[in-house]
């Protein structure tokens, strides 16, 4: 495969990405890009950051081989141990990393959106790291599902603002942000979440999170003395599975699988915009979305609310295209299935989100016995157990 830069100066993942977004948001986004590329490669803003990874977020995360499941599906599972970083998810790379960023670019205030509140959480805990005052936008349904990190957030001193519009989930609560943004940004830094949204959110996401990968490359080595057959990881915007995929990209020999959530089953069409999606615009970039006939977004459903978003980052759909990643779909009765199987045999609680991923592993068993797998189990599923404890009911 030709190596070339991606994303391209337009942002662009082939055809995917770029800048759709109103002439209000040109200024903010282009001082972002500058900031970034100015910082990107600066040794003082790499070591500061390197130095909060490991020694306030807990880097790097083991690479835990599961012997239990390995030996019960008859495949080599390895797994991504994201779940045991500080605040409980991959979410805290990124919100280092870009909590960093708007230090640097002078900023006083951070808002985010967030739907599990993992990412709500990190960002919260960023914010009072450094003093930033915080705004965090949730929609109501998942302030419903997730109480307990709302009031995680509230103690770290973060305003939970509810959202009350459209599917009151991630997609509005995004939406709310960037409202926001656009009204306060002499001020204020838009900390986004996932590998969505205009160029250049994609590719900043996506470094920050490529820690995943670049780890897990040294430390399979080091295990096996090989790379994997297999990464796997749950997609919902996508940050966690391209944290891990992006730096095996030119690694033919590994195969991507990335997990989106099924909602409901095969009929349910307000799930899995890679499966099930169509080429469009939300949210300032060009990807695949859930949308009607006439181009109108529809409301996204997961058990999940960490997947409960009606697009995908455009790296993803660029993966897609090009068939450097397979994406499949599991139900929400699957997931717990999988957030069940993790916890009685390895004794390891995952969130709904990747409980998605370890589910496919019982798919993927059938049809690559023997294999090498390395699944990014992206956060813990103390979020999630009044959840699971309701479905059970």
């Amino acid at each position: 495969m030709r190596r070339v830069a991606l994303p391209d100066k337009d942002g662009y993942f082939g055809e995917f990405g770029g800048k759709f977004i109103p002439e209000t948001l040109f200024n903010p986004l282009k001082e972002l890009e500058e900031a970034y590329n100015l910082l990107r490669n600066n040794r003082e803003f790499n070591q500061q950051l390197n130095s909060y990874l490991k020694d306030y977020a807990g880097r790097p995360t083991p690479l835990y081989f599961a012997p239990n499941i390995s030996r019960y599906l008859n495949i080599k599972v390895y797994l991504k141990r994201e779940d045991i970083l500080h605040t409980g998810a991959h979410k805290i790379n990124n919100a280092l990393g870009q909590a960093l960023l708007a230090k640097h670019m002078g900023k006083k205030r951070i808002i985010a959106e967030t739907g599990a509140g993992q990412h709500g959480v990190a960002t919260a805990t960023v914010s009072a790291l450094f003093g930033f005052k915080c705004d965090i936008y949730m929609g109501e349904t998942d302030i419903k599902r997730q109480k307990m990190n709302v009031f995680r957030m509230q103690t770290l001193g973060a305003r939970v603002i509810p959202v009350k519009s459209g599917s009151k989930t991630l997609k509005d609560a995004c939406s709310e942000a960037i409202r926001d943004w656009v009204t306060n940004v002499k001020d204020t830094y838009y900390l986004l979440g996932s590998v969505v949204g205009p160029h250049p959110y994609p590719m900043i996401v996506r470094d920050f999170q490529a820690v995943i990968g670049r780890e897990v490359k040294q430390q399979i080595l080091k295990k096996e003395g090989r790379l994997p057959d297999y990464l796997l990881a749950c997609v919902g915007g996508g940050s966690n599975a391209i944290g891990l995929f992006h730096p095996f990209f030119y690694d033919r020999e590994v195969k991507f699988i990335g997990v989106e959530a099924g909602g409901l089953g095969k009929k349910d069409r307000h799930s899995a915009s890679l499966s099930k999606g169509d080429i469009g615009v939300l949210h300032g970039t060009k990807s695949f979305l859930l949308q009607d006939k006439f181009g109108q977004i529809k409301l996204a459903h997961s058990i999940a609310p960490g997947l409960d978003y009606p697009g995908v980052g455009p790296e993803h759909a660029y993966y897609k295209k090009i068939k450097r990643a397979n994406y499949v779909t599991i139900t929400d009765r699957e997931a717990i299935e999988g957030f069940k199987l993790l916890s009685r045999l390895e004794g390891i609680i995952p969130a709904l989100e990747p409980a998605h991923a370890v589910y496919y592993l019982k798919r993927l068993a059938k049809s690559a016995s023997n294999s090498l797998v390395i699944l990014c189990l992206s956060g813990r599923g103390d979020k999630d157990l009044d959840m699971v404890r309701k479905w059970e009911e």
